[in-house]
């Protein structure tokens, strides 16, 4: 989450999708491709069950443009659907288990493409925590161990924002919103501009398009096949089994604990992204769950 500059992750994500790098298989039985955008636009949209209006002109306009940005991010595009169906098996239940709407896992979406993504000011994860932030919500950050890296503790994390946002802001709109602008940010331009609706307030660029990256991730992921992405099941990118490991001491070589463990180094590290040396250090005897996978490999 990086409430002073995100648009350094969105221009290299732009960047990277502008390029055509992907290829059409000729095997129709393998299909997994992008035909053009087809010209379709929703009668109708709401962000977490709070409508957007589309006949305000500015906010039709604002919403097209991500839209057809999106739609044609190829390569890019068709990736997050991709990795949706392994990311939201683990997002979705947090959202659910924290009362915070389904919708917020589009928001993760555009923060970081569902990678482990790295911002030019530092944020890190898929939910793109700054160092403090992540600290003040109780994720360890340091050399040894980043847990904006595990997925489960930051999504746990930005839920306890979401959930604090929305209390101040009285929507999820607003929560959304302030997630990209800071809850301070927000405040000022709503005491100064005297509205309190987010597609009334005239905000900075990368605020001012955020929810409308969202509602456009959300439109083009729920209906692909409208926008051209035809992707079947069998091609999406799924979750492994594991098995969970819990460790309390120090594993001096991660290396090795990896072989012992029937897989190699990189297995490991792509399967716990959240240790980030080559040990664990664990003076304190601290509690943490590794996870082994049993296929895929």
């Amino acid at each position: 989450m990086n409430w002073i500059n995100k648009t350094g992750i969105i221009a290299s994500l732009l960047i990277i999708g502008g390029v055509s790098i992907f290829a059409i298989s000729n095997d129709n039985k393998n299909k997994v491709t992008h035909e053009g955008t087809p010209n379709y636009f929703p009668a109708s949209i709401d962000f977490a069950g709070e409508n957007t209006p589309l006949n305000i002109s500015d906010v039709r306009e604002r919403f097209e443009r991500e839209l057809l940005i999106n739609a044609n991010l190829d390569a890019t595009t068709l990736l997050i659907i991709k990795r949706a169906n392994r990311a939201f098996s683990v997002i979705e239940p947090i959202l659910k288990q924290n009362n915070v709407p389904d919708d917020f896992k589009y928001l993760a979406v555009i923060e970081s493409g569902l990678i482990n993504a790295v911002s030019p000011s530092g944020a890190k994860g898929v939910w793109q925590f700054m160092p403090e932030t992540a600290k003040e919500k109780g994720m360890e950050v340091n050399d040894i161990v980043d847990e904006r890296y595990h997925l489960e503790k930051a999504t746990q994390a930005a839920c306890v924002y979401l959930i604090k946002a929305k209390e101040k802001f009285g929507t999820w709109t607003m929560a959304a919103a302030s997630y990209n602008g800071g809850m301070s940010g927000v405040s000022k331009q709503i005491d100064i501009q005297k509205v309190t609706n987010y597609y009334d307030l005239l905000l900075n660029d990368e605020t001012s398009r955020y929810v409308f990256r969202i509602l456009a991730l959300k439109e083009i992921m729920q209906n692909p096949e409208k926008f051209g992405f035809l992707v079947e099941k069998k091609d999406l990118y799924s979750a492994l089994p594991t098995k969970k490991m819990e460790v309390d001491t120090t594993i001096s070589d991660l290396a090795s604990f990896a072989i012992q463990q029937g897989v190699n180094y990189k297995i490991l590290k792509i399967h716990n992204p959240w240790l980030r040396d080559k040990k664990l250090d664990n003076p304190i005897r601290k509690k943490y769950i590794i996870e082994i996978p049993l296929s895929g490999y």
